[in-house]
């Protein structure tokens, strides 16, 4: 399944859960509608039921399971970082000595370079030794990933690195916006299950009372205890629902995690432990009723197999290690110490490939390869420690997005700078200056891996200061009036990740656009691109008829040239469009920018990180792309 697919079963997944939802208040408010009306009935002087005090009834149950949803959901807007603290998390900081954390970090940087999207939080649930892991959030600008202090301390830099690679493929696929919407519908349907606990502790209370007030204890009694068999009856239709949902996107989890490092040995590893180990993978602090369908491995004792959310363990082993018998279970210590070693990864040229095809490099999206995966480790190793310190500093990343934004050509950069100077003051514009001249060094391969690493410092800015940065990125790529389409992406790919971190639950595409505003706007993209390749008319007009044959019937043979001299507002709407398109017209999409900047069969990397910080501005993550002669 390609990263198209998966981001419509996700969607699809989320359809369900709302037709689900919908069915079961329906239900539960006529049970509780019921409940009352037998406790009137049984209890009254008269066997006549005011029917308004039945409608007043299904109203405020209604009210109440959509309201504790909507309060959960709201409490969990913020995003994958309140999930994760909320679970008893504490964050890794960039400059953390500690060995084991410091593999971590360096591991989860690794596979966003290798997936192309930005740097999540990443968080240690300290009071956890069961081996467990989880990532949150709602978009990949807001995501989070925890890992428990068992899993830290007892798996290896291999089987960490397999939990990791799982923990992206949700990252990837979608699947964790469903799980915050799991988790909102699961504390609506429950909380009439807490109420009814707190009625039922009540009723005992008050039988110490006596006259009228004992009289009705038998009432409220009842009341109480119905409240809480209904309360668990939406519980484990919920789950049946959760399970059905959760246990296919575990397996696929499992399978992209082995296809992100091409061995078996690190995810099996894992999950061999996890069965041998005291602690299982159970998590303590924190209910893991609420929590079980985001988890790496289910993290409760007991649960039928009927409402599990995760394959059996042995299963899930099986289908990595055919070979596996339930009792090669190896017994694991608790606490069990391994060895925090660091490999530091080939060199980012270590490969060689003929150039990708368009279809090849659209299959890829979201699904980075063992040999990306190793480039990216090397890409992560090959950072100079100057601008990994830079990266990792929330004062200094701001003055390295800056520098990112700078013209590559230099014919623009004195003009620049003197803005900077301007703006910001010798000093600092000094240091950007210094950037900008340390990135070029380094070339094009290292530019977006550099700003996913900047992410997670630059999104702890005040608002107002992340406002700045933006209008002075757009600034300078405006600074001669003619927009280079390569500063542009990373000016977009920046404005996306830090809305996307400010205000996740609102974040999405919108609405759908009309047929005739998508044509029009991927005709000019590719139109644009082939702008870009060349300075001859001829080869402009073979890349731009090689984009649009990849469209098929979708875009007519000779469609009106577009104007091409575009302010930043106008391909900002552009954008805009195309990132409303259903998945299949992006992909087609991705395909036609892939043939245009692929029309004379050649790809180097300069147009290799051109096609990902195109496609990164789409919201279509493309992992590094390995050149011919790399």
């Amino acid at each position: 399944m390609n990263f198209f697919d998966a981001q419509d079963r996700a969607r699809r997944s989320t359809r369900r859960l709302v037709i689900v939802y919908i069915l079961a208040t329906l239900l539960i408010v006529a049970a509780v509608t019921a409940l009352v009306a037998l406790g009137l009935y049984t209890t009254g002087t008269t066997r006549t039921i005011d029917p308004s005090i039945l409608l007043t009834t299904a109203v405020l149950a209604t009210l109440l399971i959509v309201g504790a949803t909507l309060y959960k959901t709201a409490v969990l807007s913020a995003g994958g970082s309140r999930v994760a603290t909320e679970m008893g998390g504490t964050p890794v900081s960039p400059d953390v000595n500690d060995p084991l954390r410091r593999r971590l970090r360096n591991v989860v940087e690794e596979m966003s370079i290798a997936s192309g999207v930005p740097v999540p939080d990443i968080y240690v649930l300290e009071a956890e030794q069961g081996i467990n892991a989880f990532a949150a959030g709602y978009t990949p600008g807001d995501a989070a990933i925890a890992v428990t202090r068992g899993a830290l301390e007892t798996l290896d830099r291999d089987e960490l690195q397999g939990v990791i690679a799982h923990e992206f493929s949700h990252i990837l696929n979608g699947d964790m916006r469903l799980n915050i919407r799991m988790m909102g519908v699961l504390f609506g349907i429950m909380v009439l299950g807490l109420i009814g606990r707190v009625v039922l502790r009540g009723s005992f209370h008050g039988r110490a009372l006596s006259g009228r007030r004992r009289r009705g204890a038998p009432a409220v009694l009842a009341i109480g205890l119905g409240l809480v068999i209904l309360g668990w009856i939406g519980v484990l239709a919920a789950r049946m629902i959760k399970a059905a949902i959760s246990r296919k996107r575990e397996s696929l989890a499992d399978a992209s995690a082995v296809q992100f490092t091409r061995q078996t040995e690190g995810l099996a590893g894992a999950l061999k432990k996890i069965g041998g180990y005291e602690a299982k993978s159970y998590i303590q602090a924190v209910d893991p009723e609420e929590v079980s369908h985001m988890l790496f491995s289910f993290g409760s004792r007991g649960m039928a197999k009927l409402f599990s959310t995760h394959p059996p363990l042995a299963e899930r082993i099986r289908a990595l290690d055919p070979t596996f018998r339930e009792e090669d279970f190896a017994r694991v210590p608790v606490a069990e110490q391994r060895p925090a070693h660091e490999a530091t990864g080939p060199a980012a040229h270590a490969f060689a490939a003929a150039p990708p095809t368009a279809d090849a490099i659209a299959g890829s999206m979201g699904q980075p390869d063992a040999a990306q995966v190793e480039l990216a480790r090397g890409l992560r190793a090959g950072v100079p420690e100057d601008l990994i310190d830079a990266a990792h500093s929330p004062g200094q990343a701001f003055l390295l997005a800056l520098a990112l934004a700078l013209d590559r050509s230099g014919r623009h950069l004195p003009r620049q700078l003197d803005i900077l100077k301007q703006q910001l003051g010798p000093e600092r514009s000094a240091s950007i200056e210094r950037y900008h001249a340390r990135l070029g060094e380094l070339g094009p391969r290292y530019h977006l891996p550099v700003l996913e690493l900047a992410f997670p410092a630059l999104k702890r800015r005040p608002p107002e200061q992340l406002e700045f940065l933006l209008d002075l990125a757009r600034r300078m790529i405006e600074t001669d009036g003619v927009i280079a389409l390569y500063e542009y992406c990373f000016y977009r790919v920046l404005a996306g990740s830090l809305q996307q971190a400010a205000d996740p639950s609102r974040f999405g595409r919108g609405n759908r656009v009309g047929r005739q505003a998508a044509r029009d706007a991927a005709v000019k993209l590719v139109r644009i691109v082939a702008e870009q390749g060349s300075d001859e008319d001829a080869a402009r007009e073979q890349a731009f008829r090689a984009g649009l044959s990849a469209f098929g019937r979708w875009v007519s043979s000779s469609p009106a040239a577009p104007d091409v001299s575009s302010t930043i507002a106008e391909l900002d709407a552009c954008l805009d469009v195309l990132q409303r398109i259903n998945s299949s017209g992006r992909e087609t999409l991705v395909r036609a920018v892939a043939a245009t900047i692929l029309h004379d069969g050649t790809l180097d990397v300069r147009e290799a990180e051109l096609l990902r910080a195109i496609c990164a501005a789409l919201d279509c993550p493309l992992p590094p792309i390995i050149t011919a002669g790399e």
